[in-house]
């Protein structure tokens, strides 16, 4: 299929400022039993998807593709067991035990370095555990920050619509994460398209011990791919409510629905990932923008200037009294700004 100039146009903003740096060593043995200790006494920990969406329509919105608004299908029908939980958020590091870990002047430095900036500072961090199970191969998009429009007070899937309709490039906060993984399987990669979504994708391949990435994965489509071998990956009555905890007694991982064990892994089958985020200012003038909120944008402005340009293009969609939550308004805007990697090495 012939690519069209506004699909190269989107390409174009959909890329990342630098090509992914890889690090090794990322953690000291230490900062790792730390962070993993925190997982296991304050668990049980929720699906990904169970932090960010209510509805199947807003999970695919984050993603790519378009599906029919009569799809019939529940999140439980395309639940995945991976699980999250955050260690900061908004700055604020939730854990005393990793603070030194999260303010690191380290991390700050590497990504000042990746961007050719002056300032930073540490925003979020977040985990991913799982042991082997089935993953989407679809890539996404990690939330896109616009001034004024942030993780904080803006659904996932608004805000990376509004990366792949490329309308408010001139409002994108400059972002970086360093991105680790603990995980000695040969499946359970991590696929990237560095060169934007109509270019082959690069692997990052196994084993991945303490191994990481300087990436912008807000502005580069990636995914996690199945973790294990196919015949391990099967999960009977997983849930979008289902939780991973740690049993200090069996000294073994379950994923748990309603209360009742559906898996149990050994410790050594779990895939861990750890995601910091920091965010970042070419200069001191940058830095005031962001931080006194001199040129925000509003939730009404960003669905205006949507509602504009979907009109412009022939739609004929009415003004959504709840525009996080309208079917009719998410099915517009991902029919209009779709736009998913054309070359992948997974044959599907």
């Amino acid at each position: 299929m012939a690519v069209t100039a506004y699909q190269r146009q989107l390409a174009r903003v959909l890329t990342p400022v630098a090509p992914p740096r890889v690090l090794d060593d990322v953690y000291s043995d230490d900062q790792h039993d730390r962070l993993l200790g925190v997982i296991k006494q304050a668990g049980p920990w929720p699906i990904i998807a169970a932090h960010h969406f209510d509805t199947v329509d807003e999970l695919i919105a984050t993603v790519t593709g378009v599906v029919p608004k009569d799809h019939g299908l529940t999140l439980d029908d395309i639940a995945s067991a991976h699980f999250r939980g955050f260690y900061a958020k908004n700055s604020v590091c939730f854990y005393p035990e990793i603070e030194d870990i999260f303010y690191n002047s380290r991390f700050l430095a590497e990504v000042k370095s990746y961007w050719g900036v002056q300032y930073a500072k540490p925003t979020m961090m977040l985990f991913n555990i799982c042991g082997p199970h089935n993953s989407g191969l679809d890539p996404h998009l990690d939330a896109t920050t616009f001034r004024g429009v942030r993780f904080e007070n803006t659904p996932v899937w608004m805000q990376n619509i509004m990366a792949k309709s490329g309308l408010f490039t001139d409002y994108i906060v400059k972002m970086a994460q360093i991105i680790t993984w603990w995980w000695r399987g040969a499946e359970g990669t991590f696929t990237y398209w560095p060169d934007g979504p109509l270019e082959p994708p690069r692997k990052l391949d196994g084993p991945m011990w303490n191994t990481g990435l300087v990436v912008q994965n807000e502005l580069m489509f990636h995914r996690g791919d199945p973790v294990g071998r196919p015949d391990e990956r099967a999960i009977p009555s997983l849930k979008h409510r289902s939780l991973m905890g740690y049993d200090p007694h069996a000294d073994a991982w379950e994923i748990t629905t309603d209360g009742a064990r559906i898996r149990q892994y050994a410790p050594s089958e779990m895939r861990l990932l750890v995601h910091w985020n920091a965010e970042l200012y070419a200069d001191m003038d940058e830095c005031r923008k962001v931080m006194d909120h001199t040129d925000d944008l509003t939730h009404e402005q960003v669905v205006d200037t949507l509602l504009a340009d979907l009109r412009s293009k022939g739609k004929n969609v009415v003004a959504p009294a709840d525009p996080f939550h309208d079917v009719d308004f998410i099915h517009a805007l991902m029919d209009t700004y779709t736009i998913a990697p054309t070359s992948d090495w997974i044959e599907r």
